[in-house]
C-alpha cells in the first residue's frame, strides 16, 4: 500500500501548486502470464511520460497494448489485435490467458488446433499504476483472470486500490488458491468486484471520467490504423449525438397535448351551459321525490290498521274451528265403535262359511294359483326354446313331431359346434403365440430406441452392452475398443448408395477393433466368457499397414469417410481397400463386366463369380444400418 501522507484540503486548494503534471498518468504497467509473457512479471515504466513501444513483428507489442485496453474497456467492446490491423477475431481473452503461441494440424489434416503455454491451472494478472503528480494521488487498477473447467471463457476479479500495488508483492505466493488471493486483496482495498460495471464506476469516479464515451474514444484511438476523414472521426467518437428529430417529435406531441387540453376546456364549458336546464329539472325532481316519499309513508301506515282488523276476524274464526274439531272428535269415537262391531260380525260369518264347505273353495283357489304358475313357467320355457331354435336355424313355432325331429338333429349340430370351437381355440392359441412374439419384438425395439436416444452410435444395443461388459471386466475405456461401424460413414455426396453400402459392410461394421496392447486380455476374456451371442473382433497391429491395392475410380471404398482422429485410421483404410474394393455399377451391363461389383439394388459379385443378394430387410431400412459417427438421422 502507499505509505505517503494524505493530501490536506489546504494543499488541494493551493493555487501556487504547479498544474502542468496534474491529472492521472500511467506510471507503470505490469503483466503476469499474459499471452506469451510467461512465468514472470513483465513491466513498462512510463513514469507518467509518453512512451514508444517498438519491436519486431511477433515480439508482443499488440499483446501489451491489448492488456492495457483490457484494464479500461468493457469486455463486450473488446476487439484484440486491432492495432496490428487484424480483420478477424484471431485473438481472444481465452487465448491470452492460456498463452496460445501457435496452431498445428492434426494427423488427418482436417483443421488446426491451438497450442498453449499454460494448462489452465494458473492465473494471469494485469496491473496498471496511475499517479496524479499535481495532488500526489495514487490509483492502481488490476484484473486477475483464470480458467474454470466448466467455462469456455476466463473468470475475472476486478481490483481498484487508492495506493501503489505490484504483482510481485501483492498478487504472488498463492499457488492456485484464488480464494486466499481474494481474501488478501479485500484486506488491502474495499474495491474488489466480480463484475466490470462497479469496477468501471470506481475508477471513473477517481479519474474524473464523467462520460463512458471517453473510454470508447480511447479504444478507437488505440485500435486506429488510419483516419480517413477527421471530421467524421470527431463526430462519431468525440461529440455527443444530438437527436433533433426526437426533440421535434416531442415538441409536436406536447403542442398536440396542449391543443387537445384547450379543446377539452371549451367542450367542458359548452357542456356546463347545456346542463343548467338539467340541474333545474333535478331540483324539481327532488321536490316531487319528497312529496312521493310522504305519500308512500301514509300508504305504509295503512298496513298495521288492516292487520289489526284481520286479527279480530281470525280470532272469531279460531273459536268456530275449535267447536268444529270437538264435533269431529265425537263423530270419530262413534265410527270407531261401529267398526269394531262390524269386525266381530265378519269373524262370525267366516266361521259359518267354513262350517258349510268353505275349505273346498280355498283348495280350488290354491289349485288355480298353482296352474297359473306352471303356465307362466312353460311360457317362459317356450320363449327360451324359440330363441334358441332361431339361433341354430330351426323354426320357432313347431308341433310335437317337428320338435322331436329337432331333438334328433341336435347331436350333429353339437358335434359341428365342438369342431368349430376346437378350431377357434387353436386359432386363438396361435394368435396368442404371435401376440407374445410381437410384444417381445416391441420390447426389443423400445429398448433399442431408448438406447439410441442415450448414445450417438448406430451399433445395436445388444452389441454395445456386450462391449460395455467386456470393458468393465477388463477396466478399459469404451473408446479403446471401437466398432468398425463407429469409425465409418457414407460421404454426404454418396447418400444414394448408402443402403447398398450398409448391406455390404453390415457384418464388418459390427466387428470390434482391438489394439495390440489389449489383445491378450480381450482374447482371454472371450475365451472364458459365455457371450450369449456372436462377436467378431480384429487384432490391429501397431506396425504400419501393408500397402493398399489400387482403388477403382468407382470403388465402394471411395464412398466412405473414416473418422480422422481414430488410432485405427491406417489399418482400417488398408483393410477396406483389400476386402471391399467393389466397383459401384450404375447399370447392369457394367455389373456383368466387372470382376468385383456392387449394384444399387444391393447385389454383389465377388471373386470366383460368386453372386449374392440379401433381401431379408429392405434396402432403406435404417433400423438395420450400423455405419455413422452419430445416429441423428
Amino acid at each position: 500500500m502507499n505509505t505517503e501522507l494524505p493530501v490536506t484540503p489546504g494543499e488541494l486548494l493551493d493555487v501556487d501548486t504547479a498544474t502542468e503534471r496534474s491529472g492521472f498518468r500511467l506510471h507503470r504497467f505490469e503483466a503476469y502470464n499474459w499471452g506469451t509473457f510467461h512465468q514472470r512479471v513483465w513491466h513498462l515504466d512510463l513514469r507518467g511520460d509518453n512512451g514508444l513501444l517498438t519491436g519486431d513483428i511477433g515480439s508482443g507489442k499488440s499483446t501489451l497494448v491489448d492488456g492495457l485496453v483490457t484494464l479500461l474497456v468493457p469486455p463486450q467492446k473488446l476487439a484484440y489485435n486491432k492495432a496490428a490491423g487484424a480483420e478477424s477475431r484471431e485473438r481472444t481473452l481465452r487465448s491470452y490467458v492460456l498463452g496460445q503461441y501457435k496452431s498445428e494440424r492434426g494427423e488427418g489434416g482436417h483443421g488446426a488446433r491451438p497450442i498453449f503455454l499454460r494448462d489452465g491451472t494458473s492465473y494471469s494478472v494485469l496491473l496498471g499504476h496511475f499517479y496524479n503528480e499535481g495532488y500526489a494521488q495514487h490509483v492502481t487498477l488490476a484484473q486477475v483472470l483464470w480458467m474454470r473447467e466448466a467455462e469456455n471463457q476466463p473468470m475475472r476479479l476486478y481490483v481498484v486500490a487508492d495506493g501503489r500495488l505490484s504483482i510481485a508483492e501483492h498478487f504472488s505466493g498463492f499457488g492456485a488458491d484464488l480464494g486466499a488471493l481474494k481474501k488478501r486483496l479485500k484486506g488491502l482495498t474495499r474495491e474488489v468486484h466480480d463484475t466490470f460495471p462497479p469496477y468501471q464506476a470506481a475508477f471513473r469516479r477517481r479519474f474524473g471520467i464523467g462520460n463512458e464515451q471517453a473510454l470508447e474514444l480511447f479504444h478507437q484511438t488505440v485500435s486506429m490504423k488510419s483516419v480517413g476523414n477527421l471530421t467524421d472521426f470527431v463526430r462519431q467518437h468525440m461529440l455527443q449525438p444530438l437527436n433533433a428529430e426526437k426533440r421535434l417529435e416531442a415538441l409536436i406531441a406536447h403542442f398536440d397535448d396542449l391543443h387537445r387540453a384547450h379543446e377539452a376546456v371549451l367542450k367542458a364549458k359548452r357542456q356546463v351551459s347545456q346542463l343548467e336546464p338539467l340541474v333545474r329539472d333535478c331540483e324539481r325532481h327532488g321536490v316531487l321525490e319528497a312529496e312521493l316519499r310522504a305519500l308512500r309513508g301514509s300508504r305504509e301506515a295503512l298496513r298495521p290498521w288492516f292487520s289489526e282488523q284481520k286479527a279480530r276476524l281470525v280470532e272469531t274464526q279460531l273459536v268456530e274451528v275449535k267447536a268444529e274439531r270437538e264435533r269431529a272428535r265425537l263423530e270419530g269415537e262413534r265410527l270407531t265403535e261401529a267398526r269394531a262391531q262390524q269386525g266381530m260380525e265378519r269373524d262370525r260369518l267366516k266361521q259359518a262359511i267354513a262350517a258349510n264347505g268353505g275349505e273346498r273353495i280355498e283348495a280350488v283357489k290354491a289349485s288355480i294359483a298353482q296352474r297359473q304358475r306352471e303356465k307362466e313357467e312353460r311360457t317362459q320355457k317356450a320363449e327360451r326354446y324359440a330363441r334358441m331354435a332361431q339361433a341354430v336355424g330351426f323354426p320357432a313355432d313347431v308341433d310335437a313331431e317337428r320338435f322331436l325331429a329337432n331333438v334328433r338333429e341336435l347331436p350333429r349340430l353339437r358335434q359341428t359346434a365342438e369342431h368349430e370351437l376346437s378350431h377357434t381355440q387353436n386359432a386363438l392359441t396361435d394368435s396368442g403365440v404371435e401376440l407374445r412374439d410381437l410384444k417381445s419384438r416391441q420390447q426389443e425395439l423400445t429398448a433399442e430406441l431408448e438406447s439410441l436416444l442415450r448414445r450417438r452410435s448406430n451399433i445395436p444395443h445388444r452389441m454395445l452392452e456386450l462391449r460395455e461388459r467386456l470393458c468393465t471386466d477388463l477396466g478399459l475405456p469404451v473408446e479403446a475398443l471401437p466398432f468398425v461401424g463407429e469409425l465409418l460413414q457414407v460421404r454426404e455426396e454418396e447418400r444414394d448408395w448408402e443402403g447398398a453400402v450398409e448391406r455390404v459392410l453390415h457384418a464388418f461394421g459390427l466387428s470390434l477393433l482391438v489394439a495390440d496392447a489389449h489383445y491378450p486380455q480381450v482374447a482371454q476374456w472371450v475365451e472364458r466368457t459365455h457371450l450369449g451371442g456372436r462377436l467378431v473382433y480384429y487384432r490391429v497391429h501397431e506396425e504400419s499397414a501393408a500397402r493398399a491395392p489400387t482403388l477403382h475410380p468407382q470403388s465402394l471404398v471411395r464412398k466412405l469417410a473414416i473418422k480422422p482422429d481414430s488410432d485405427m485410421f491406417r489399418w482400417l483404410e488398408a483393410e477396406l481397400a483389400r476386402r471391399f474394393n467393389y466397383v459401384c455399377c450404375d447399370t447392369l451391363e457394367q455389373f456383368r463386366r466387372e470382376h468385383q461389383a456392387l449394384s444399387r439394388a444391393g447385389q454383389t459379385k465377388g471373386r470366383g463369380e460368386r453372386h449374392e443378394k440379401d433381401d431379408r430387410h429392405r434396402l432403406d431400412d435404417r433400423s438395420q444400418w450400423v455405419l455413422g459417427w452419430t445416429n441423428e438421422q
